[in-house]
């Protein structure tokens, strides 16, 4: 059974598709076995980006929405290989977009094979642009079934257009892969995220591209991700402290004060863990600060009287007796008659 699912990406400029091809193609990805799983439809994969641009430059549409981004899954009950996955992949992106350039690129470093695809929204041929209409999905999904059924393999209930009734969500069309946990598969796609993001906003793309809807806003107390299914789930119920917002906030501040690098490997104690010991390493220098600073408060202790000091001082008093001076302080005039 494979799925096709459109990813909702806000502000689809000529950046964000360069964002996207870069996070799809990376090689963490999409390697398997030693080899890159990645082809093109009508560019290289490689170039794609300069190749798309070129399209856009020489028909003057590089405004507006700049790409189109889907995600083709199969579910992890289907005996499929992953350039099987690639080619059925490449030949939806043929049938549904002859004239643009396609990037297809196959990602198996998780439980769920899937294929990332980014489309060119400007003609190569004719410098036409893709617009959607409510019924493309569901269209577009009638030519993936018919491309997985020629392969073998197993698809959902045909749609009905011609019955005035509610549309298939998200969550309806991929009612999705029995057996697996939508939840686990969100955990995983926010620790993939984190590997990639030294702020919020670049958390948010990273898990957009890979379909997954986040609102993230001051107004209210909790995130909420919405899964490529149509599943809504608040941070609070993911059974990890380290999701809440309040924790991604403040991890988000010490990789900002830290200069984090992204791809950095999770730390053995997580994520949370290591922003709190440098929080609490912060906090206990302040503690001793404020202790120091008591400390400096305290005026000296007094110095000791030593019979050293008592001999200076008479040989000093001597002196001026013996200079005709008068005696001023009483000190000075208890040691003379003592003499």
């Amino acid at each position: 059974m494979a799925t096709l699912t459109r990813v909702k990406v806000k502000h689809a400029t000529c950046g964000r598709m360069l964002g996207a091809l870069s996070y799809v193609l990376q090689a963490k990805k999409v390697t398997f076995d030693g080899i890159r799983i990645e082809t093109g439809h009508n560019c290289t994969p490689y170039t794609s980006y300069l190749e798309m641009m070129a399209t856009k430059q020489s028909f003057r549409k590089t405004d507006g929405v700049s790409f189109l981004h889907y995600v083709h899954s199969f579910s992890d009950k289907e005996n499929i290989t992953p350039w099987q996955a690639n080619e059925i992949a490449r030949e939806l992106a043929e049938k549904l977009f002859p004239d643009n350039e396609c990037v297809i690129a196959t990602h198996n470093d998780t439980d769920n094979l899937h294929s990332h695809i980014i489309v060119n929204s400007v003609s190569f041929r004719d410098g036409k642009k893709l617009h959607m209409s409510p019924t493309s999905l569901q269209e577009q999904r009638q030519v993936n079934d018919e491309i997985c059924k020629a392969h073998g393999f197993s698809v959902l209930e045909p749609y009905d257009g011609t019955r005035k009734k509610k549309r298939l969500t998200p969550g309806e069309y991929r009612a999705a892969m029995r057996g697996e946990s939508w939840k686990f598969r969100l955990i995983k796609a926010i620790d993939e995220a984190l590997e990639y993001s030294p702020d919020k906003e670049s958390f948010i793309q990273n898990m957009e591209y890979e379909g997954y809807e986040v609102r993230w806003d001051d107004t209210h107390k909790y995130i909420l991700f919405t899964t490529p299914e149509g599943k809504k789930c608040r941070d609070r119920t993911l059974h990890d402290e380290t999701y809440l917002k309040e924790n991604l906030e403040k991890l988000f501040v010490y990789r900002a004060e830290h200069g984090y690098i992204p791809q950095t490997p999770e730390p053995p104690e997580g994520w949370l863990a290591q922003a709190n010991t440098v929080g609490k390493l912060a906090s206990d220098a302040v503690r001793l600060g404020k202790s120091v600073e008591k400390i400096a408060d305290v005026p000296p202790p007094l110095t000791p009287f030593t019979p050293a000091d008592g001999k200076l001082k008479r040989r000093e008093v001597l002196k001026k007796l013996a200079q005709g001076h008068k005696l001023q302080s009483e000190q000075d005039q208890e040691l003379g008659q003592k003499m």
